[in-house]
């Protein structure tokens, strides 16, 4: 959530800016502003309301030019989403600027501490108190950085913080602890940013700040110090992708280029996996084979879209590794004072690698024992960096906040997982993991089958634009991929959409169905789980004999089910485990095409923001 972007180069900074905080629109925000150093004096522009009502005020009244500059998009917290909430926010003494991501918990504190010294505070956010304790500390050293240290020492919370000093331009001082930032480095210029899609235009060469770190950014050059004044070693990464990568490339709408995107981005994120022979190489997970031979259990903790990719991946990792397998909602894992021990592995699923929940539950697993594995899409993002291992799943960058890409490439990368861990376990000989690999191989293709027949999607979700719910079934790792359908329908179209596991319908949920109400079945392949098959057919029948309009997805040649749907979408055949990644496209597009017909901003959806980085 939030969006944060400085420069300070030799290009108009105002420029600089406002391109980058365009490129974080979608994480998500309600209000923007910027400021910039020119004449020994901050200038600060900040308006409530979309990044287009900022740019409206720039035109009207330009700022004025400087080389040094930040902006921020704000997704409010403390404080509603007005023009005096927005930031940046100014000390008292007009000296000194700052943005924030995150939460100050000890800002009622830090306020009366002000107020005793006489300083009155003009907004109703945590951040303006930073603002003021870095004036007090500048005016007495002249150094921002020191005061930067200097206030962090004093902050309880989560927060990212950018500073200008007016009586020091040409330099921006920033914080970070549990909120993203990333070091763009260039030749004379250097940027600030929560993600390296801001300064993607102007250079591919980053750093990621760490944990409790300083960063002092001028044109020339960038020091890291750590929260006490000690000098931090940098290790730069190169962003893999392009700036054409985050655009949408002829698609009317980022969502629809990322489902479009999905069979490239599970073939990449099975790329370099395969050897020669069949078997998995995953060159990224650096724990030793001895201690994978030993993990007894294995706790999966996620959020959201990634918590569903989680609870698919279950029914995997039992089925081929023999490993109990429990899925945990990360904002819940910590709290229940979890059982954990050396011979317990968790898995982090996360596309952003900042999750605030997640992040926590990782550091309290690992604080307990546990080996920790991230799932993750983010290069050098904090999870990855704060656990034992990851695999990346190379899927490029996910514009749109609803997950798409992010939540096929999960499943396969958790399956490679499991499957690895089979391998190493002896639980399946070579010749059994390379043939479910080959299976794997063969998705990218499938899905790419599924988004060749989707017309009918579309027209079909047009018809259902004025229902007033949906609710969708699913058996076996079909129930999660309905979860993941019903979860996109409330994130876009903002209606009442559930999903339940169809054997549970006889014990309350039926009670929902009434004329007219669709329900989306998501039914399993006959072969494999025949009992599973017979099983939905009947519950199809219950929900129809009691008026719903049945949507039903099934794969190509269960005739079996033509009889019992009202409408019918198909997709290709493929084993059990493998079916989410086909069955949840159709889904994916149905959300998109009935948020459209209803006027809804598919990308940005209200109240939502991409990377949830506080608690």
């Amino acid at each position: 959530m939030c969006g944060i972007v400085g420069y300070a180069g030799h290009r108009p900074a105002v420029e600089v800016v406002m391109s980058g905080l365009k490129r974080l629109e979608y994480r998500g925000y309600d209000s923007a502003g910027v400021a910039v150093v020119a004449d020994g004096a901050l200038d600060v522009r900040k308006k409530a309301g979309k990044l287009a009502n900022l740019q409206a005020m720039l035109e009207l009244d330009p700022m004025k030019d400087a080389s040094t500059g930040m902006g921020h998009t704000r997704w409010a917290t403390h404080g509603g989403p007005t023009d005096v909430n927005a930031h940046p926010h100014v000390s008292s003494g007009g000296r000194v600027a700052v943005i924030h991501n995150g939460i100050i918990e000890n800002f009622a504190e830090l306020v009366a501490e002000l107020a005793a010294d006489g300083i009155v505070m003009t907004s109703e956010t945590d951040t303006e108190v930073v603002a003021h304790l870095l004036e007090s500390t500048v005016e007495r050293t002249g150094d921002l950085a020191e005061a930067m240290r200097a206030a962090c020492l004093r902050l309880s919370g989560a927060f990212t913080l950018v500073a200008l000093d007016a009586q020091d331009p040409g330099r921006l001082v920033a914080a970070r602890r549990n909120s993203p930032l990333v070091v763009g480095i260039g030749e004379g210029e250097h940027f600030l940013a929560s993600d390296v899609s801001a300064f993607i235009d102007y250079t591919r060469q980053a750093i990621e700040l760490g944990q409790d770190q300083v960063v002092d950014l001028h044109a020339e050059g960038v020091t890291v110090t750590d929260f006490r004044g000690e000098p931090v070693e940098v290790s730069p990464f190169t962003v893999t992708w392009d700036a054409s990568a985050a655009e949408k490339g002829g698609f009317d709408l980022f969502m629809l280029k990322e489902i479009a995107e999905q069979p490239k981005a599970v073939a990449d994120t099975l790329l370099g996996r395969i050897a020669p022979d069949g078997l998995l190489r995953l060159d990224e997970v650096h724990i030793p084979v001895a201690e994978l031979r030993e993990v007894d259990k294995i706790v999966i903790v996620a959020c959201g879209t990634a918590y569903h990719a989680g609870l698919v991946a279950k029914y995997a990792i039992e089925h081929w590794c023999r490993i109990p397998c429990e899925v945990e909602l990360a904002s819940e894992f910590r709290y229940r004072d979890p059982i954990l021990t050396r011979r317990i592995l968790v898995i982090a699923i996360s596309q952003s690698g900042e999750t605030m929940d997640t992040l926590m539950a990782v550091r309290h697993a690992r604080e307990q024992g546990a080996r920790v594995l991230a799932i993750c899409n983010t290069n050098g993002s904090t999870i990855p960096r704060e656990s034992d291992a990851v695999l990346y799943t190379q899927a490029g960058p996910e514009i749109a906040v609803a997950s798409t890409k992010a939540f096929l490439t999960q499943i396969v990368a958790v399956y490679l997982v499991a499957l690895y861990l089979a391998q190493v376990r002896g639980n399946k000989f070579g010749d059994e993991v390379a043939a479910i690999v080959g299976q794997l191989a063969t998705m990218p293709h499938k899905v790419d089958l599924v988004l060749d027949t989707v017309e009918g999607v579309r027209a079909l979700a047009q018809q259902f634009a004025d229902a007033s719910s949906v609710l969708f079934i699913g058996r076996h790792v079909g129930y999660p991929v309905a979860l993941e359908g019903a979860l996109k329908l409330k994130e876009l179209a903002y209606m009442h959409a559930e999903g339940f596991a169809a054997g549970e319908l006889k014990h309350g949920p039926i009670a929902l169905i009434e004329d007219g109400v669709p329900v989306i079945v998501v039914v399993p392949p006959p072969q494999g789980r025949g009992v599973l098959h017979e099983k939905i057919i009947s519950n199809i029948q219950e929900v129809r004999a009691r008026g719903a309009v049945t949507i039903v997805i099934a794969e190509e040649g269960d005739d079996v089910v033509t009889p019992y749907a009202d409408h019918l979408i198909r997709v290709p055949a493929c084993p059990t485990l493998m079916q989410p990644l086909v069955s949840t496209v159709p889904l994916q597009v149905f959300a998109c095409e009935l948020a459209t017909a209803k006027g809804h901003d598919v990308d940005q959806p209200r109240n939502l923001a991409k990377s949830v980085t506080v608690e």
